[in-house]
């Protein structure tokens, strides 16, 4: 079978192996469609917080496909069946997975990280972690639903957003654009926030969405706050940058008795005075990953159109040639590239 390898930092490689067989409790699925994340930029640019994962590996964790064949064990899935998978794997048996909280489990492991993932044609995974696609789900949208699970998260469950409140979402990236979508989607009045670099691909993806943008580096953010919020500050503000100035952009353009939700992985350490945001009692909450219950809400956001998946997906990347879609991803000139494996 086709498989896209790390072999080393910044190289990756289209390679033949050998298709997997699935073990008496495991489900074979073929796959269709297989997203790039900000992890795997990451993990491709072999960061040093990323070492941990051993080369060669095959790379992935986005992705849908169909039920190719089930081990002698598995009831609950049969061939034919359209799915998607819940990369991050719990223990559910630490402190956290008993007490509801399995999105922060302490000995998780990540498809396509610590074990081979879904940048191939096949892909063995046990049936708990699956998720069936409904049928009015194209599987090249469906390989949208672990990103707007995290997006579904940070606005459904971590959030408090209400229909009519302004909000702010910092980065115009996969997690970021998901975010601003679903929360237009209960009707909240969005705007995201960009730099000069996502002008070229990302911002217009957002404004194409119907959603307002700004690019910072032309803008000033603080006028575009005064002018949507009559001089109060966002009521909620979305932090998808990944940048440790984030938090501190955030805490000045939010109102008091506002809220701030980071959803991005700061990179490095920040100094931030929080003396602002305790002196206007803003809740600042934190949302990683997703639960069962977010995955499912992000395949009936998908099947509803709340999430326009065809609009965000770009599969205009080959297999043959994945270098291309890592690079173009990390110079933001597009948002979310795909590699089809089937069809």
């Amino acid at each position: 079978m086709k498989a896209i390898v790390q072999t080393g930092a910044e190289t990756v490689e289209l390679q033949d192996r050998e298709r997997p067989t699935p073990a008496p409790d495991e489900v074979l699925v073929r796959v269709h469609t297989a997203g790039i994340c900000g992890s795997d930029a990451h993990a491709y640019k072999y960061d040093e917080e990323y070492h941990w994962v051993p080369i060669p590996r095959v790379m992935g964790h986005e992705y849908a496909g169909t039920v190719e064949a089930v081990g002698d064990d598995v009831t609950s899935f049969r061939p034919g069946e359209t799915v998607t998978e819940e990369p991050v794997h719990d223990c559910g048996e630490c402190f956290q997975c008993r007490n509801g909280q399995s999105n922060v489990c302490q000995n998780f492991d990540i498809t396509g990280m610590h074990r081979d993932g879904a940048y191939a044609e096949y892909v063995c995974v046990p049936p708990e972690h699956l998720h069936r696609v409904p049928e009015t789900v194209p599987l090249r949208a469906a390989a949208l639903t672990e990103p707007t699970s995290i997006a579904a998260r940070a606005v459904l469950t971590r959030s408090s957003v209400e229909p009519g409140d302004d909000v702010l979402v910092q980065g115009p990236g996969p997690i970021g654009v998901l975010t601003a979508a679903i929360a237009d989607s209960i009707g909240a009045d969005v705007v995201v926030s960009g730099l000069g670099r996502d002008t070229a691909a990302r911002l217009p993806l957002v404004s194409d969405l119907g959603i307002d943008t700004v690019n910072v580096e032309e803008t000033s953010l603080e006028g575009v706050a005064d002018e949507r919020t009559r001089g109060g500050g966002f009521d909620r503000i979305f932090d998808a940058t990944g940048h440790r100035s984030g938090i501190e952009t955030g805490i000045e353009h939010v109102r008091k008795g506002g809220e701030i939700v980071m959803v991005g992985i700061p990179n490095g350490p920040s100094t931030v005075s929080l003396a602002g945001a305790v002196r206007g009692e803003v809740t600042v909450e934190t949302s990683y990953g997703s639960t069962w219950r977010n995955f499912e809400q992000a395949l009936r956001l998908l099947e509803d159109g709340s999430v326009d998946a065809e609009a965000i997906v770009d599969d205009g990347f080959s297999v043959e040639d994945p270098t291309a879609a890592f690079e173009a991803f990390l110079a933001s000139e597009t948002c979310k590239p795909v590699f089809t494996f089937d069809g």
